[in-house]
């Protein structure tokens, strides 16, 4: 009697799993593209905010600021978060980078200083959230080649929301360093 029992409950939980499942695979079947360009819009000015957050966060003296000799400093950090995001959504979007090949932030010393990087961080914000506002959402699902890969401009999309969290993320410890506390997390 109790072997049957523990089947039953065992059999119970199961099928509580598979519907867990299917009703969530079939909540995230149901998500338009439209929906989903707006959500992405949301995380973008969000991400933007937050950024902004740490440039403001950080002293203007402090910009050269590299932990160690052989990484970024601040500012290089933050200008490659900028340059890469504007490569990563030029891909994404099909639209022409807006400083083209050949100028390179992160190697430029007059884009070094607070009021530079400030301006080129946020114009990469920028660039992004207009690529994504002008886009039409139901080609987020084609399949694009880039840099010798077939994937999808949403993974574009994707892969440059998850590079400037990570360049952004980066630079929580350069702040610490400084015995400055470090903007709150923005997860909503």
């Amino acid at each position: 009697m109790r072997r049957l029992c523990l089947r039953l409950l065992k059999a119970g939980f199961i099928g509580f799993l598979a519907f867990l499942f299917s009703s969530n695979s079939m909540a995230q079947a149901t998500i338009n593209a439209d929906d989903l360009k707006a959500q992405m819009l949301i995380d973008w000015h969000r991400a933007k905010d937050y950024t902004i957050e740490y440039l403001n966060t950080m002293p203007a003296d402090k910009y050269g600021f590299r932990p160690v000799d052989s990484i970024r400093s601040f500012a290089e950090q933050m200008l490659h978060l900028a340059q890469s995001q504007i490569n990563l959504i030029s891909a994404a979007s099909g639209r022409e980078k807006l400083y083209g090949n050949t100028f390179i932030l992160d190697k430029s010393e007059t884009a070094k200083n607070k009021d530079s990087v400030v301006y080129y961080v946020k114009a990469s914000y920028d660039f992004a959230i207009d690529a994504i506002t002008q886009m039409d959402p139901s080609r987020l699902g084609e399949k694009i080649d880039v840099r010798n890969l077939h994937i999808t401009r949403l993974t574009w999309f994707n892969k440059a929301f998850e590079h400037q969290t990570h360049h952004r993320g980066q630079t929580t410890i350069y702040i610490r360093l400084l015995g400055i506390k470090p903007p709150g997390e923005k997860l909503f």
